[in-house]
């Protein structure tokens, strides 16, 4: 589904983080905070009445040139370049800054909708900068507190004013699927070779593919839309220096795909980005495969193989369900290894679990490893049933939800996926309370 991006910039400290995770809303952790896996909020989906749009933090993309003025105007001008509505923070406590007329000089110039979100406009300091903010000469203003929820629905409404009714972009029953990972892996390569035909650019020179390019084709009968994302480095002045913008793009893929191909370089290895990667698709909820390109290179491959599999277990200890290919794109050698495992996940995705077998597996797990008491209290399980897909969602009614350690949480996932198919895809555990909706 096609839909409206929406960017927050505005100078540090005039509350875009508080605006953000007040607009995003918490959200229920698929995985437990792991060392190496850095999964910044910069990017969201807000729900508001029969919309829903994407919204984009750019004071989490960092410029790392420039002075501070120069970074402020970079994230103005990435706003720009990907946003449909731009709102533009202040501070209603401190008032207009140098800063804040910069980035207003960039917004005017930009022909794109601008509201000006007046922030902490419940000081009292408000009452003596609040006309100054009409002196910036834009139509649309709106009155927040985002640490106090004021303003808020009226801010929705303007932002989603003229936004239109999103349709689904292909069919429900074609599979997306998006190639990811940093840049010069092989993603477009790939892309390539699945296809079998030359549609995207292939250059040895990271970021020539300048956005994502959506291609759709059959494969045994189905139809699969492959979004290729090797343009997540913007070539040009701008972006030269800004290594969370092709994350940024990274996420718009991966929140339109139903799978997630994440691409490894077999010449150099597992390195820190590429698990950030992961743990966007992992957050994100959609089922994922781990390519080991350009195998072409390695010698002795029975041999590397397995010494491959070993390092990615082990640097990828959380998603041990993913599925692992090796494939040269350029050669197409074992390139066939790869469709249909992205069906399969796929299907696992979309696996619906009987309610009476999955209580069945739940109950003896329980009675096979009790939990442990805590204050004279044990965990019980009293019922438990599927409620969602994609990712697979299961509700557990217990006695207490705050009886739960993650370590048993984890046992229970573990248990489930012995006894159904879900390699591939993130599973979500959602215990309730008794009595609780």
């Amino acid at each position: 589904m096609k839909r409206n991006d929406v960017a927050l910039v505005g100078r540090p400290n005039v509350g875009k983080s508080t605006l953000f995770n007040r607009l995003v809303g918490s959200r229920e952790a698929i995985i437990e905070d792991t060392p190496g896996v850095t999964r910044d909020r910069i990017y969201g989906t807000v729900k508001f009445e029969n919309h829903i749009f994407h919204l984009i933090d750019t004071g989490g993309i960092e410029i790392t040139k420039g002075s501070f003025n120069e970074e402020i105007k970079g994230q103005a001008e990435i706003a720009i370049d990907e946003a449909d509505v731009v709102l533009f923070v202040v501070d209603g406590k401190e008032g207009l800054t140098t800063s804040d007329y910069s980035v207003r000089d960039i917004l005017l110039k930009s022909g794109k909708k601008i509201i000006v979100v007046i922030n902490k406009s419940d000081s009292k300091l408000f009452k003596d900068n609040q006309y100054d903010f009409y002196n910036l000469g834009f139509d649309n203003y709106a009155c927040i507190s985002a640490e106090q929820n004021r303003g808020i629905y009226e801010l929705l409404e303007m932002t989603t004013k003229d936004f239109k009714e999103s349709k689904e972009e292909y069919d429900e029953n074609t599979i997306k699927f998006s190639i990811i990972g940093r840049p010069n892996v092989g993603k477009s390569s790939m892309v390539n070779a699945i296809l079998n035909e030359e549609r995207v650019i292939v250059s040895d020179v990271a970021g020539t593919t300048r956005d994502a390019v959506d291609t759709p084709f059959t494969y045994h009968g189905k139809d699969f839309v492959v979004i290729d994302t090797a343009g997540m480095r913007k070539r040009g002045k701008i972006y030269e220096n800004v290594e969370k913008y092709s994350l940024l793009r990274s996420l718009k893929a991966i929140d339109r795909s139903d799978v997630c191909v994440i691409v490894i370089n077999a010449e150099e290895g597992i390195i820190e980005h590429d698990k950030h990667i992961a743990g966007y698709a992992i957050e994100a909820g959609k089922a994922v495969i781990l390519a080991v390109n350009k195998w072409d290179l390695i010698e002795d491959k029975d041999k590397m193989m397995k010494h491959f599999i070993k390092d990615i277990r082990n640097q990828f200890q959380f998603i041990p369900y993913a599925p692992i290919v090796f494939l040269s794109a350029l050669t197409r050698k074992r390139i066939h290894t790869l469709m249909p495992q992205i069906t399969k996940v796929n299907e696992n995705a979309h696996r619906e679990i009987k309610t009476s077998a999955l209580n069945n597996v739940i109950t003896d797990a329980y009675a096979l490893n009790l939990p442990p008491t805590y204050k004279n209290k044990r965990l019980k399980i009293y019922f438990s049933n599927q409620v969602n897909t994609c990712p697979p969602t299961f509700n557990i009614s217990v006695n207490s939800k705050g009886l739960v350690h993650f370590s048993y949480k984890r046992y229970l996932e573990n248990k489930i996926r012995e006894n159904f198919d879900f390699e591939g895809t993130p599973i979500v555990i959602q215990f309730k309370s008794k009595g609780e909706q």
